[in-house]
């Protein structure tokens, strides 16, 4: 299977959230998805039980920076016809997490074998679609330039419980010098839908993060003597909610694997 960059290394693109997730069908294509099909809206995926979609509906609306809804499946469906007409959500995502009891049991390139009747599908937008914004405005993207998928991290900042889901505050890190973390705030604050402007600036242990070359998530990334760590609240947050709440069984993306959908980037932008 292909990886996006060595796609990009032969020449190859994909243009379409079609396109990428037919690649991704057919095992074509592999990794991380940051850069896949521009323009294109990703999402984040959670799929749980019925028993439980109606708790987990509730954490996402009280906790809209992190978990912002842009989609809900129907029990037992694998489509989500508002983000695409050819969209499956047992097979479109380059990797996946299947979790029994808090911890991981499989990460597998599809979960067909796994899908009942009774699982309802969660698309949470992802901040690879405000990544396009910050790029074309001329933003450095540390994470695209070192080829890696973006720097995840716990923090001490809980979010707004709902049932038995509750849990910290996950973020994703870019390093940014000061006039450009301040462009990024105006950029992506146009995006409420994919995570809206950053959720802290700078000083990363005021959010309880320790280390900063040691994300929970994805890989390091440098961060240069004149720069800012900008956080952002990140899709991610629900798998470290499934960590603490321990439910029997459930699905996530894998960390950087997201699905890419048909929808614009530009739908969800507040202009």
């Amino acid at each position: 299977m292909a990886t996006v960059a060595a796609l990009k290394d032969h020449g190859g693109t994909l243009e379409t959230g079609l396109a990428a997730r037919l690649a991704v069908r057919r095992k074509a294509l592999s990794g991380a998805t940051s850069g896949l099909a521009p323009g294109y809206v990703q999402a984040n995926l959670a799929i749980l039980p019925r028993t439980l979609a109606q708790d987990f509906l509730q954490f996402c609306q009280r906790n809209p920076k992190p978990c912002p809804l842009i989609g809900v499946s129907a029990a037992g469906d694998w489509r989500i016809p508002a983000l695409g007409e050819d969209l499956d959500i047992r097979t479109d995502l380059p990797r996946y997490r299947v979790w029994r009891h808090g911890e991981i049991v499989d990460e597998p390139s599809d979960i067909v074998k796994y899908w009942r009747d009774d699982l309802v599908g969660f698309a949470i937008g992802c901040s690879f679609s405000f990544e396009q914004a910050l790029l074309d405005d001329g933003i450095e993207l540390r994470h695209m330039t070192c080829d890696c998928t973006v720097p995840m991290y716990r923090t001490s900042v809980e979010t707004h419980p709902a049932g038995p889901f509750r849990g910290p505050l996950v973020v994703s890190m870019r390093p940014m010098k000061p006039a450009d973390a301040i462009r990024a705030v105006q950029i992506t604050t146009r995006f409420p839908s994919v995570h809206g402007a950053p959720v802290h600036l700078g000083k990363p242990e005021l959010i309880g993060i320790k280390d900063i070359n040691k994300p929970d998530w994805g890989d390091a990334v440098p961060v240069h003597d004149d720069e800012l760590p900008v956080f952002w609240a990140c899709g991610v947050t629900p798998q470290s909610v499934i960590m603490a709440v321990k439910p029997d069984f459930c699905i996530t993306h894998y960390p950087g694997s997201m699905l890419v959908t048909d929808r614009r980037n530009t739908e969800f932008a507040i202009m």
